[in-house]
């Protein structure tokens, strides 16, 4: 079977993310030795969205059903370019995509996440998996995060892993595993920076011209969401709802507000690290590369924060779904219910041939 020893699988793992800083790219190598596995990113790439994409994805939790099902066409096809060019030619045995998520309400029993996977199989000639949630929503449960069994698979003797991207979100592998999203990250940080015209506030240096204000710092503090255990999960929906019309507030300089909001994110994580007691953590995710968030966050928690080669920091969410869309193909388990609160372990996943 492909990824068996001796038969190493290649796969094009893709993410979108809430950020929408573009679709990340990994193509990989994956092959079972014992109960683990061994892999590696072979060439990765961040391919930015057209801006007229880019606005209709923004735009896309207020679109007609019409329009959400033609940018679900569209979307498919941009991805299965990608991945065309990205292969170039190459053999690839799988492309396993995220796709971009539209809703995600659990609590209601549903996901949505947008990027045909039968559009991508099209265009790219690949095989591909996508849909990757939804048996698990469909079990009572979260659907996410579903990362921490590949972390488990590929890092085998690391304690805890921390995602910083437009969410951030726990996984603490012990003699169980646990994994969480703790709250907003770089969702409502770039949201801020583009206020002043950046996509992202490079090493927090916007930011660091601000002061934190502590009013703002004690509404954001007191969100319901942060009181709820887990297994719990994010959706762009909450942000809208219920953070952005909090740091939407045009009477405070815009530093003050991204200094805030970054005390905010960086205490509500240096706590649930605190929590779990956790020395060693591997640090990933766009969030990783802010100088000052990461600076906050030492400040605030014991835990030996690390954070690895660039192409892992970039690419490691890319390099894990590559994974988990591999082991749906080979039929064997992708989520795991410890984790996110579902009825059983499952296999879970669409997939498409190409033929």
């Amino acid at each position: 079977m492909v990824g068996d020893a001796g038969r190493p699988a290649r796969v094009i793992g893709v993410m979108s993310g809430s950020s929408l800083d573009g679709l990340d790219l990994a193509l990989c190598s994956f092959e079972r030795i014992g109960d683990h596995w061994q892999g590696r990113i072979e060439q990765a790439r961040t391919v930015p969205f057209p801006p007229v994409l880019l606005e209709r994805l923004r735009r896309a939790m207020d679109a007609t059903a019409l329009e959400a099902a033609r940018l679900h066409r569209d979307l498919g096809d941009h991805i299965g370019d990608a991945c065309r060019t990205l292969a170039d030619g190459r053999p690839v045995d799988l492309i396993s995509s995220h796709g971009h998520t539209l809703f995600h309400r659990p609590e209601e029993g549903l996901t949505t996440a947008l990027g045909c996977g039968a559009r991508i199989a099209a265009r790219s000639g690949i095989t591909t998996v996508c849909d990757l949630r939804t048996m698990d929503v469909a079990l009572g449960g979260q659907g996410a995060p579903l990362v921490p069994l590949a972390e488990r698979l590929l890092f085998p003797g690391q304690e805890a892993f921390l995602n910083l991207g437009g969410i951030a979100n726990l996984a603490v592998h012990r003699a169980g595993t646990v994994g969480y999203d703790i709250g907003p990250c770089n969702q409502a940080l770039d949201h801020l920076a583009r206020q002043a015209g950046r996509p992202y506030d490079a090493d927090g240096a916007l930011a660091r011209e601000g002061a934190v204000n502590e009013d703002l710092l004690a509404a954001l503090e007191a969100l319901p969401f942060y009181r709820q255990p887990s297994p719990r999960s994010l959706g762009r929906e909450w942000f809208e709802a219920e953070m952005r019309p909090l740091i939407d507030a045009p009477e405070l300089p815009l530093p003050d507000r991204l200094r805030t909001v970054s005390e905010h994110v960086a205490r509500r994580i240096a706590a649930e690290l605190d929590r779990h007691a956790v020395r060693n953590v591997l640090v990933t995710g766009g969030g990783a590369h802010n100088t000052h968030l990461l600076a906050r966050m030492r400040a605030l928690s014991d835990a030996d924060l690390r954070v690895p080669e660039p192409l892992l920091v970039d690419f490691k969410e890319a390099y894990l779904f590559a994974l988990l869309g591999l082991l749906r193909w080979r039929g064997e388990v992708n989520a795991l219910a410890t984790v996110t609160g579902a009825r059983r372990d499952s296999t879970g996943g669409a997939g498409y041939l190409p033929y």
